[in-house]
């Protein structure tokens, strides 16, 4: 008998009903305000079977669902179907579980899983930053100079929304280049230490959130007076007490929406301050410079604000309250696309590749100096 289910970390879908070979289900919404479109789940009891996953609206994206055969631990793409991003359809073998996701999922597993990888580099130093409500532990992390005064730091955060997965990837390829035995990594943690917060909203991230456009508003919109989240709070503090006027670069990493032409490209968002808008955009040509990995990048493309849906006004967003830190340069959100960058497959290889590129970017670009 067919087994349709969500019971794990990361998990996220509503089943309507099963009708012969073909499966009717949603994502959960849970206390989303309007529609999002994050899910993954898993299929068990379908052997032998060619199955239907149809969908109430686009869900899909443009290289069709991410499948994994070995209970989530690795990810590729199926490939684009011909219902608009409403369906799609898999033939099962004979393995005993098979996971399907919007996206290639990244979870506190994954997370630990790296630590593990890097347990004894003397320039990494991983803590608690506070407890979630739900009493889940909130990681932190210091890499780079943690012996001196560094004459840089930086600031990365990530997962404000809990559904952006592919974000972490870029995260963790940027974290494995300032560790890494090469002249960017060693020149990264000569003179700069970075604060990373891998999941503002840890237990989104575990619980199978949507995260994007929670009520009453998400992580990303919690940072005016009004802060209700404790991970939001408790980074707003360690930021106060670590940054020393030497914060330089604040970088938020997210992900668009599915299958839009914008949603297919690699883009800074720009709030309504120009210098730091002006900044950003030097940044954006030192990453173009920069970039050695697959997914094409180019500046010039980014999104500032007043442009397409960049419009929503006041100091709520990360990026708003990083551009008040004292001696910051700017605080840049980076879209980083679930599927498709230029024609490229976002996969957890070339995502973590531009990460690598962000890291070589941030050297060149605190080098060179404000400007």
């Amino acid at each position: 008998m067919i087994e349709v289910d969500c019971a794990f970390p990361g998990g996220n879908v509503l089943v309507d009903g099963v009708e012969g070979d073909t499966v009717r289900l949603r994502p959960d919404l849970r206390d989303t305000e309007g529609e999002w479109f994050y899910w993954h789940f898993r299929v068990r009891g379908a052997g032998g079977r060619r199955m239907r996953f149809a969908f109430h609206d686009a869900v899909v994206g443009v290289r069709g669902p991410a499948v994994s055969l070995d209970a989530g631990r690795t990810w590729a793409w199926l490939g684009d179907d011909a219902e608009g991003g409403r369906a799609f359809i898999y033939a099962f073998a004979a393995q005993a579980e098979v996971r399907f996701s919007v996206g290639m999922p990244y979870t506190q597993a994954n997370l630990d899983a790296f630590l593990a990888a890097h347990a004894d580099h003397p320039h990494l130093r991983a803590d608690t930053l506070c407890r979630t409500r739900k009493g889940r532990p909130v990681a932190c992390l210091s890499l780079g100079q943690l012996e001196e005064q560094p004459e840089h730091r930086v600031l990365v955060a990530c997962r404000h929304h809990a559904c952006e997965m592919m974000a972490s990837y870029v995260l963790e390829g940027l974290m494995e280049a300032v560790l890494a035995e090469d002249e960017t990594g060693r020149g990264l943690r000569e003179s700069v230490e970075f604060l990373v917060a891998p999941f503002v909203d840890t237990d989104g991230v575990e619980d199978g959130d949507q995260g994007k456009n929670r009520r009453p508003h998400d992580h990303n919109r919690d940072y005016g007076v009004l802060c209700v989240y404790p991970e939001v709070w408790a980074l707003r503090e360690r930021v106060r007490g670590w940054s020393g006027d030497r914060l330089r670069i604040a970088l938020d990493l997210h992900c668009p929406t599915l299958r839009g032409e914008r949603d297919q490209e690699v883009y800074f968002v720009g709030g309504p301050n120009q210098e730091a808008w002006r900044r950003t955009e030097q940044f954006a040509a030192a990453l173009e410079q920069a970039r050695q990995g697959p997914i094409p990048f180019r500046s010039g493309g980014g999104m500032p604000f007043g442009a397409e849906w960049n419009t929503e006004a006041g100091d709520r967003h990360f990026g708003r309250w990083a551009e008040g830190q004292p001696g910051v340069w700017f605080g840049g959100t980076l879209e980083i696309p679930y599927a498709s960058a230029g024609g490229v497959a976002v996969t957890a290889a070339t995502a973590r590749a531009l990460g690598r590129d962000l890291a070589e970017a941030l050297r060149a670009d605190l080098a060179a100096g404000p400007g």
